[in-house]
């Protein structure tokens, strides 16, 4: 029986190697050098006397032992951080630190105005932004993984808690010099006479987009798809080099309208909304740097849809 317990520290190493499979890539997150890396769960499998890993290439397995101590090391982590938070609280601080999974491109743009704005009143709190797909979000909010998560989708599940964060526009737009520009105003089918820039099929715009143009008797398979891309802002990118125009969120091409890059086209009948939600794990005790944060984000929505509408937005960064 080993004496003593495990470093926090090296715990946290363990689980970041876990999340990304590779000794390389934790450095990186971590700022620490591979051999670091290494030599950490290293000590961590001579401690505990049993590998955690299973190494085949540069690719890394966790063992049944490290699957089993993975949610332990995170619950160890999580009450260490709840009790920092808690003894500075006593001292009425607001302290600690705690991430956000987004998975939406307007939560990309809302997210940094009002993590800034969040911490003019808090200083000492720090929240990451992990921008990732929609099922990832989902399922790390599930484990505990992250405090909180912001989707355009509410996934029904007894553990999972939502609000209301933003009502999202996704808008048509064209290069600028289109000959739709001159109209103002078009009308449905004629979309189907110019190449279109689709999100990929899992985006929430897409399905927002395939619901709206169905209202119209218009399949997606009637478009002239010109391609399909990752995010809005490449899709903006290539509308404003001409390859063909795309319905994004507003938020995500106020830049390029401001600019005058992209311009915005009126599609007749149509009017393209979609919820984004905040969510959260009742399962998990909120620390109170994350339930100061909820209801920041509750009380702060009116205020931060005018700033952000009066101002060219900026994306979180991946």
């Amino acid at each position: 029986m080993p004496n003593g317990l495990p470093n926090l520290n090296d715990l946290t190493v363990f689980l970041v190697t876990c999340e990304t499979k590779n000794f390389s890539q934790a450095g990186r997150q971590l700022h620490l050098s591979q051999p670091a890396i290494s030599q950490t769960i290293n000590n961590l499998e001579k401690h505990f006397e049993a590998k955690l890993f299973i190494r085949q290439g540069r690719s890394i397995y966790l063992t049944e032992i490290g699957q089993a101590l993975r949610p332990m090391a995170m619950e160890l982590i999580s009450a260490a951080r709840r009790m920092e938070e808690s003894v500075f609280s006593l001292q009425g601080e607001v302290v600690g630190e705690f991430e956000i999974g987004c998975s939406t491109a307007s939560g990309k743009y809302l997210l940094p105005n009002l993590i800034a704005r969040f911490r003019r009143i808090f200083p000492l709190v720090r929240i990451n932004v992990l921008v990732t797909s929609r099922h990832r979000v989902i399922n790390k909010l599930l484990s505990g993984e992250i405090g909180m998560g912001i989707s355009s989708r509410r996934i029904d599940h007894r553990e999972l808690e939502y609000k209301d964060f933003f009502s999202d526009e996704v808008i048509l737009i064209a290069p600028a010099g289109h000959p739709w520009v001159d109209f103002h105003r078009i009308y449905p089918d004629d979309l189907l006479d110019e190449p279109m820039i689709l999100r990929e099929e899992s985006a929430g715009t897409f399905e927002v987009l395939k619901n709206g143009l169905l209202e119209h008797d218009i399949s997606l398979d009637m478009l002239k798809v010109a391609m399909s891309l990752g995010n809005a802002e490449a899709i903006e990118i290539a509308v404003e080099e001409g390859l063909g125009v795309a319905f994004i969120s507003r938020l995500a091409a106020s830049r390029g309208l401001e600019l005058g890059r992209i311009v915005e086209v009126q599609v007749e009948g149509m009017h393209l909304l979609r919820n984004i939600f905040l969510a959260r794990n009742k399962k998990f005790p909120a620390t109170r740097a994350q339930s100061e944060f909820w209801n920041f984000v509750l009380q702060s929505q009116e205020n931060l849809i005018k700033q952000i509408k009066g101002t060219a937005a900026q994306p979180v960064e991946y």
